[in-house]
């Protein structure tokens, strides 16, 4: 495997290692959702979620866009997909197995 894929991985399993995060990601597989309707599953400040929001948008796993005043998020479902794909491959037996380098 070629070991850029470890470094272009990092932000999104820092991005999973937060368990508001997690559960973020976990209310976007059911659909797109607004800011405040997200901010009524938490118990946290809107700044908070932003913040979230922004870690999981900058690792591209999540979607952002403006509606009015709302900010509407979703999952960048091919982003998911590679990293699916990544995690999939580092936990398989395989030939290219850094391992075996």
């Amino acid at each position: 495997m070629d070991e850029r894929k470890y470094f272009q991985n990092i932000n999104c399993f820092k991005a999973l290692s937060d368990e508001n995060r997690l559960m973020i990601i976990d209310m976007l597989s059911c659909g797109e959702l607004c800011a405040c309707d997200i901010l009524e599953k938490f118990k946290i400040t809107q700044p908070t979620l932003s913040h979230h929001m922004k870690i999981l948008c900058s690792c591209g796993l999540v979607n952002a866009r403006k509606e009015g005043k709302w900010t509407y998020y979703s999952l960048n479902s091919e982003e998911v997909e590679k990293f699916k794909m990544f995690l999939h491959t580092i936990t398989s037996n395989k030939e290219d197995c850094i391992c075996k380098k």
